[in-house]
């Protein structure tokens, strides 16, 4: 039975400077890609997790996560926290949001059925907030 493979922190900053890939990384140690990534936490090196509570705030059915309503909130709220996605998908989101907020809906969360689209409240309503907050990151005030 061989020694298990080790990952030299200073050689994976480097690396990880230097741009390469997890998997790249996997292969270079070899390890594993969770490996890598439990190195990387380890090593202080990974990005911390984005946290889309504010967002999402309801416990969502697995059959849900990757809706359009979640995945556009989860859009925004990337962006809000200065990791914006990629262009297309921060278009979507901030497009679709914006319908939203003109149209005076906002969106209600059913674990049972899923999202839908109701009148917003007269306080308010929880897309706008979400938009606003996004809008602000990206550094355009509306």
């Amino acid at each position: 039975m061989g020694r298990k493979p080790t990952i030299d922190r200073e050689e994976l900053a480097r690396l990880v400077a230097q741009g390469m890939s997890v998997q790249e990384l996997a292969g270079h140690f070899g390890v594993s890609e969770s490996g890598v990534l439990q190195a990387k936490r380890a090593a202080g090196l990974a990005k911390p997790m984005m946290d889309h509570s504010r967002a999402l705030p309801w416990k969502l059915a697995r059959a849900h996560a990757q809706s359009g309503p979640a995945t556009n909130l989860r859009n925004l709220s990337a962006a809000a926290q200065g990791r914006p996605p990629a262009a297309e998908r921060l278009n979507t989101a901030l497009r679709w949001a914006q319908r939203l907020v003109d149209a005076g809906l906002d969106v209600r969360y059913d674990a049972a059925e899923g999202f839908s689209e109701v009148p917003a409240a007269a306080g308010g309503s929880h897309v706008a907030v979400v938009l606003e907050e996004a809008r602000r990151a990206l550094g355009e005030g509306r």
